[in-house]
């Protein structure tokens, strides 16, 4: 079991920015492939943005469009969210597989962050 937990969330206005954090509590993430993704009530979970074990491969959803960024270490993995629309508001969830299984193969999610972007 790998107890994840996202910080970083917020009310922000339209074009602003936010920095997503995810870590495991009291363990290394090292050799593990994570992964970001965001629901909206009533909607499925859609995914944002992912990062290979080793750090060798980035994918984005294809709404980013060049405005996030996904970066990790050893002890946590960030989102940074630049240019914020109010349809990016959801809760952001953090995800987690050993190694890398497939994309839709996460294993473990933390509670999430609310995001909310206001007009």
């Amino acid at each position: 079991q790998v107890q994840l937990v996202e910080s970083g969330g917020g009310l922000v206005q339209s074009g602003d920015s936010l920095r997503l954090s995810c870590a495991a509590s009291g363990r290394s993430l090292s050799g593990y492939s994570m992964g970001w993704f965001r629901q909206a009530p009533g909607k499925e979970r859609e995914f944002v943005a992912s990062i290979l074990w080793n750090g060798g491969g980035r994918v984005y959803g294809d709404f980013v469009e060049g405005r996030f960024t996904i970066s990790g270490d050893k002890n946590a993995v960030y989102l940074q969210m630049n240019n914020l629309k109010p349809d990016d508001t959801g809760v952001y969830l953090c995800a987690a597989q050993f190694g890398y299984t497939g994309a839709n193969k996460f294993t473990y999610w933390g509670q999430g962050a609310q995001v909310t972007v206001s007009s």
